[in-house]
Order: structure tokens, then sequence, then C-alpha cells
């Protein structure tokens, strides 16, 4: 059975940021900055895609829109008919920055096509982390965007996991959001196959302090954001950041690349950033820790 023609979802979507430094690959956290989605089943035999804000003109406008790939895939994992959909974005999160835009728009796709087949296609949570982390290929910003807040995630088997934590109150993240976008799959590829096991020994000690750190003792905050596992290798892809990271933390300040660039991100108490601090290539944002995920209504 397709999903009822009328039906509109309507979807809200945070930014992420993984990493955090030394989570690589498995901690992520939600911001406050959301994309905005709304889909219906078309009535005509074609998708149509309308994109407000960032990327408009840049990303397709047909099929092979990631909400709507994120869409049909879901349809597929669930047995239901592929149906023709009308898709509008306001967008937010900027593209290719590290803030969880790909992410974002695979859960809008993935929550919002869930919502339409509920009644006779269910989905349960499981079946939408996973196919989320498909599309991202791990679950770090996919489950901080589903989800909202902290969470530490993890690969078993075959299948994705996520433990959903609450940051603590004072936290105040700040972005500096570069001007220029990055590839993921380029600064993934400056990555070394193997690591020293003094560096592993040494990031797997500062990830659980900082998950500590995140929710308990936010003062521990400066140790606990060191990491030796992939933001040294990634500093040629992006001098403006690391001088940026650097500087920051110099002064104090936890500082992470997000995700694989080139924002960084500036886990503050205080939502202060240090006088002195060149941002020259970046947008100063600062940014609530967003505690909801993706919010759906159905109307």
């Amino acid at each position: 059975m397709s999903p009822p023609a009328g039906t509109v979802v309507r979807v809200r979507v945070p930014a992420t940021s993984a990493n955090l430094g030394p989570g690589f690959d498995t901690l992520g956290l939600a911001l406050g900055m959301w994309d905005e989605v709304e889909l219906s089943v078309g009535d005509g035999g074609r998708c149509v895609v309308d994109v407000e804000g960032e990327g408009a003109g840049r990303v397709p406008r047909d099929e092979r829109h990631l909400v709507l790939r994120a869409a049909h895939a879901t349809f597929a994992r669930a047995g239901a008919p592929r149906v023709p959909l009308r898709l509008r974005c306001r967008n937010v999160i900027p593209h290719s920055r590290g803030l969880g835009s790909s992410a974002a728009a695979a859960v809008a796709g993935i929550v919002a096509a869930r919502a339409l087949i509920a009644s006779t296609h269910p989905l349960d949570e499981d079946a939408v982390l996973d196919l989320a982390a498909g599309f991202d290929g791990h679950a770090d910003n996919v489950a901080a965007c589903l989800y909202g807040g902290l969470v530490v995630s993890w690969g078993h088997e075959g299948a994705w996991h996520a433990a959903h934590l609450t940051p603590h109150p004072a936290l105040r993240p700040i972005a500096l959001i570069a001007d220029r976008s990055s590839s993921t799959e380029a600064t993934r590829g400056l990555l070394p196959d193997r690591v020293p096991h003094a560096d592993a020994a040494y990031n797997a000690a500062r990830s659980a302090l900082l998950v500590h750190a995140l929710t308990s003792e936010p003062e521990l905050l400066l140790a606990a954001t060191e990491d030796r596992l992939h933001q040294p290798y990634r500093r040629p892809a992006y001098p403006e950041t690391a001088a940026a990271v650097d500087h920051l933390r110099g002064a104090g300040v936890p500082a992470v690349v997000s995700g694989a660039g080139p924002t960084v991100l500036a886990l503050t108490l205080d939502g202060h950033l240090p006088h002195g601090l060149d941002t020259t290539g970046f947008t100063v944002a600062p940014l609530a820790v967003d505690t909801d995920g993706a919010r759906v209504e159905v109307v």
C-alpha cells in the first residue's frame, strides 16, 4: 500500500560536530542550527524538489537529491512501494564545512519517509539508525542528528548502535565556520593506515575523559580534547583551521576541528573567544547544544 496522498511530513534536523578531538568516528554533538524539510507524495510521475538557502542552485533537483535518495532507501528497507515525492528544503547548515550537512539530509529523508509509511510499513529505531549510518559511512554525525545531545556510536556485527548522553548545561559551543569548503574524502585520504600504539592509547584515554568532561566535569575539556589520531595528519588540508585551533588551545580554550573540517568548534563555558583571535576567513557562530534531535510533524 502506498503512503496516503495529501499527507505532508515536516522535519527539522540539527547540525552536528563529529569526533570532538579524540573521538574519531565515534563521538558526535548536536548543535543549534537546523535544516527544515517538507516531504509529501507527489501528484505526478516524477519527483519535484525545491531548495531554499544553502545549496540552492547547486544541489540536484531530482531523485539524485540526498534527501530523496534516503527516503527511497527507507521505502525499500520497509518493503513499501516507491512513489513520486515532493520535497521542499530550507537549508541553513553550511555544506562541506564539517557540520554534518550530509548526515542531516540523510536523516531528514529517512525520518520523513518513515513517518509517511508508519501506518502500513513501520520501521524501528535500529533500522533508522542503520539506514542513516549507511549513507554517512559511520554513525557519529547521524546518531547525534537523530537523537540530539551527545552520542557515542559503534558498529558491531554489521549493525550500528548509539548511546545518547546529556551534555553538561554549562557548555557553550562556538563554531568558527570556514568560508571555504573541504572534502571529507580528501581529508580522510591524508590519514595513515597505521598509527603508533602510544598514540592509540593516548586517544583512548582522552576519548574516555572527553565523555566524562562533556557530561560531568567540563573543566577538564582542554585536556580531554587532545588528539593524535587524525587532526595532526589533516593540518596540510586547512592551515588556517589548524592555526585557529592552535591559537585557541594556547589561550586555554578547548578547540577542535569539527568533523573533517575546516570549521573549528570551541567548547567554551562562557560563550566567549579570547581577544586577538584572527577570525579572517571564518564566520563566528555561537550555538546552543541541540537536545531534541530530529523532530517530525505530520500535517
